[in-house]
Order: structure tokens, then C-alpha cells, then sequence
């Protein structure tokens, strides 16, 4: 039998107070990566302008420790925790709300968190976040800090489409949820994409596609080639950097699938603008 490791809760609000700051002031490597192969393929003067912008930002950002965005969003944290470990000293979804509110606080990060979504009020500190936990081997927990901003969040769907709709509904689905996004999402976008499972699972497949960012090709061909289809037609689209034209509306299609009801074939389009923010540490 595994012996238990114990982890502080302390040490995880400590944790989680650092990758908001982190999160929300530097790129990660691989968007950096999309963003200047972006750049290199891109003919329209506009967009290479505005391009240019958009990596110069974030160099400054990163060199001067502000944020990226004035949309510091709402505080997305996944806790991957070992079956091996035991949180001594509080609860794991105390210590996460009290590292993203120190997180907000000490970066000096807009908090943009409102208390009851009809009735509004400011919570003050960027609390709650959106908890994700989940159980897996080991005596480790992986924390990622996933910063998201609205601008984006608000162009994205789901849809319960039918098995009859096929691969056709699917992608007419995904290009419509672009097109009506527009420069609303300050294009070039990420797109995480969910399919199958059930009305609620299928956003978190998208949430999570577009989260991790997985680098090189998907590990089903059957979904790289769909990934590298739609990218390339919603390219085709010219919405271009930030809606003034151009080949290069999205950076990046990620896809995630489960298995779903034969009735069913749910899709999702999680929208992320081209600061698609994420930090991660294993405790």
C-alpha cells in the first residue's frame, strides 16, 4: 500500500496566489510560439501591424510583471490531486479562493467577480474561482490557473446537435460560432472544442482543449485532419487580427471528444482570445 503524502493547504493558497500573477502577465511559451508563426505567415499589412502589437504587449508585459490584458477574468483552477495525498490545515476549494484572492490583491489584477449574477456586487477580491478537482494516480497535486476573460467567454456556445446533423453540423456549427463572434474575441482566437458526453460534460471538454493546449498533432488522425480542416477555413473566413482582415482569425483548434448517447452528439466551442492565459505547478 502507498503511504500517504501530506500537503500543507497553506502551500497550495501560496501556489495559487503565484500562478494568478504569473498566469495573468506572461504568455505561455507555445501561444508566444503561434503567435510569431502568426506573424511570419501573414501578407496583410493591417494584420502584420496589428500583430506586431500584440506581441510587443506581451513582451512589455511580461519584462514590467503587468498584466497582459486589463481583463485579468474570472480565475479557472484545476486541481489534479494524487489518490496518495492528504490536505492537512483547511480545505482544498478554501485554499484556492484564498490564493486567488491574495493572487488579485498583491498583483494589483482587476477583480472582476460579482456576487450573485442577476444582483450583482463586486465580491472585492475575484472570488470565487471555478474549481475543477480531479482524482488521479500518485501522491502529487497539479494546480493550473487559468485566468479567463470575458470578452471571449461570452462568444462562446453549445449545441445539442443530432446524430443525423453529422460531421457537416458539426463544422457548420464551429464556423458559425466564429463568424457571429466577429472581432469581439480580439482575434486571432483559440478555439477549444468539445464533443460528445452530455450537455454539461461537452463544455468541459471544450474548457479543457482550450486550457491545455495541447502542442503537435491530435492523437486520433481522424481529429488532427478535422483540427487542421477547420483552422484552415476559418482562416479562409478574413476576420483577421483583432476584426481589420486578414488570413489569421484563429492561432490554434484544439478538439476534445468522450463518448456520448446514440441520440445525441453535443458540441461546444470555448472561445479564447489571443491571450489564452494559463500557469501550472506540482506541489
Amino acid at each position: 500500500m502507498s503511504d500517504i503524502r501530506t500537503i500543507e493547504a497553506a502551500l497550495i493558497a501560496d501556489t495559487v496566489r503565484e500562478l494568478c500573477i504569473k498566469a495573468c502577465t506572461r504568455l505561455p511559451g507555445s501561444v508566444c510560439a503561434l503567435l510569431d508563426a502568426a506573424r511570419a505567415d501573414e501578407p496583410f499589412p493591417p494584420a502584420q501591424e496589428t500583430l506586431d502589437l500584440i506581441i510587443r504587449n506581451a513582451g512589455i508585459a511580461a519584462d514590467t510583471n503587468v498584466p497582459i490584458c486589463q481583463d485579468t477574468g474570472m480565475a479557472v483552477v484545476y486541481a489534479d490531486v494524487g489518490q496518495d495525498v492528504h490536505i492537512v490545515g483547511g480545505l482544498l476549494e478554501d485554499a484556492v479562493n484564498e490564493g486567488v484572492a491574495r493572487g488579485y490583491t498583491d498583483g494589483y489584477l482587476r477583480k472582476s467577480i460579482v456576487r450573485d449574477p442577476i444582483r450583482r456586487g463586486n465580491t472585492g477580491d475575484n472570488t470565487p474561482a471555478v474549481l475543477h478537482t480531479r482524482l488521479v494516480p500518485g501522491d502529487r497535486i497539479r494546480l493550473t490557473v487559468s485566468p479567463k476573460g470575458f470578452g471571449s467567454e461570452n462568444m462562446s456556445k453549445v449545441c445539442m446537435l443530432t446524430p443525423a446533423d453529422g460531421l457537416e453540423g458539426v463544422k457548420r456549427f464551429v464556423k458559425q460560432t466564429v463568424l457571429t463572434a466577429g472581432a469581439n474575441p480580439c482575434p486571432p482566437m483559440m478555439l477549444g472544442i468539445g464533443i460528445g458526453g452530455t450537455f454539461e460534460k461537452v463544455a468541459q471538454l471544450a474548457k479543457e482543449a482550450l486550457v491545455e493546449l495541447r502542442e503537435g498533432p491530435h492523437p486520433d488522425p481522424y481529429y488532427d485532419a478535422l483540427e487542421n480542416e477547420l483552422l484552415r477555413e476559418i482562416n479562409a473566413l478574413g476576420i483577421g487580427p483583432q476584426g481589420f482582415g486578414g488570413r489569421t482569425t484563429a492561432l490554434s483548434v484544439r478538439i476534445k471528444t468522450y463518448p456520448t448517447h446514440i441520440a445525441g452528439l453535443p458540441v461546444a466551442v470555448n472561445v479564447g482570445c489571443h491571450v489564452t492565459r494559463h500557469a501550472e505547478a506540482v506541489l
